[in-house]
């Protein structure tokens, strides 16, 4: 038997394995780790973001603030030169408030998402940056994710994908009436968090949400509660959350390319009555905005709903209106 001292870290941060302990899968998501987190792309991962119009990246401003963010491009725009790189041919996006950490050296996180196939890999590294228009990112983790919770769409393109997003962007400290049109019914949004380690540094990561419309719930105080529901067990994100309560959220107008970027305080709930109340859901968090950006058009790609292109994971969720008949039958009885 192995001494603890003898043993190689964890592939878990202390936050991912407070909650993984928390449900009582921590011995056997170790293994797990050591095996499905790798240093370098696949072949199969290579070969996939090479496929894709759009990547996903979770940035980090010098103040300390996540966002999340896109960049999209003619398949090919991504490719990967080698197992240990992927190299993003993308021009900067100077009213990106993303763009501020995404600078030689800083550390990303990024997700590729096939809306059609629902295939999505995730990967974090660090930047390199020679150039305005194209950065490396040396791959610091690389793992597959499942096909739950995202949602069929096909995309098309609006207009020339290398030219200029409109200059346009409205800075909040709350949610406007166009911020809570989307909120209320977006079906899937994108979440930025990192986490601080002390053996291998900073850790970024942009993760995939997605559920029924309106499964998002904008609160009184202009709060945000999400459902989480059943995963991986990896808890990247909120195990980020538990050692860093901070968060960018990114919501996308499918319809006119605009991209509201929200980037606030997190508080992780593991104990309240909505959570049995609401089916699927294994626990929540909320989100408090602090700095809100909504920037119309920004986006080349439009998207269309596929027919029957919720996921069938979606649809066996629950939603907030029927939470809270849930709730107010069982106050009653």
């Amino acid at each position: 038997m192995v001494d603890d001292f003898e043993r190689p870290a964890s592939p878990w941060h202390q936050g991912e394995r407070e909650l993984q302990r928390a449900v009582g899968v921590a011995a056997q998501m170790d293994p797990i780790g050591r095996k499905v987190l790798r240093p370098f792309l696949l072949d199969q991962h290579r070969e996939f973001y090479s496929l894709l119009p759009f990547i996903v990246i979770g940035a980090v401003d010098p103040e300390g603030a996540p966002w999340a963010t896109i960049r999209a491009g003619t398949p090919g725009f991504l490719h990967s030169p080698d197992p240990l790189t992927l190299v993003v041919e993308a021009r900067r996006d100077p009213v990106d408030p993303a763009e501020r950490g995404m600078e030689d050296g800083d550390l990303v996180g990024l997700v590729g998402v096939d809306l059609v196939t629902r295939r999505r890999n995730r990967l974090n590294g660090t930047i390199s940056r020679s150039s305005d228009d194209r950065f490396a990112v040396s791959v610091g983790q690389s793992f597959g994710n499942c096909p739950r919770y995202i949602q069929n769409r096909h995309f098309r393109w609006a207009r020339d994908p290398a030219a200029p997003s409109p200059p346009t962007a409205v800075l909040s400290d709350r949610l406007d009436d166009d911020a809570r049109r989307i909120i209320e019914a977006a079906d899937t949004f994108f979440v930025a968090s990192y986490a601080d380690r002390d053996d291998l540094g900073r850790q970024v990561d942009v993760s995939h949400r997605g559920g029924k419309p309106g499964f998002v719930r904008i609160d009184a105080d202009g709060g945000l509660t999400v459902p989480d529901f059943n995963g991986n067990l990896f808890f990247n994100t909120l195990g980020n959350f538990i050692v860093n309560p901070r968060a960018g959220l990114l919501f996308v107008d499918h319809e006119t390319g605009g991209m509201l970027q929200v980037t606030g305080k997190v508080e992780v709930i593991l104990d309240s009555p909505e959570i049995a109340a609401f089916e699927g859901a294994e626990r929540l968090w909320r989100v408090m905005p602090e700095k809100i950006v909504w920037r119309p058009d920004a986006l080349p790609l439009r998207w269309t709903f596929a027919q029957g292109g919720l996921s069938p994971s979606s649809l066996a969720t629950g939603s907030w209106p029927e939470a809270e008949r849930r709730l107010r039958a069982t106050s009653k009885a």
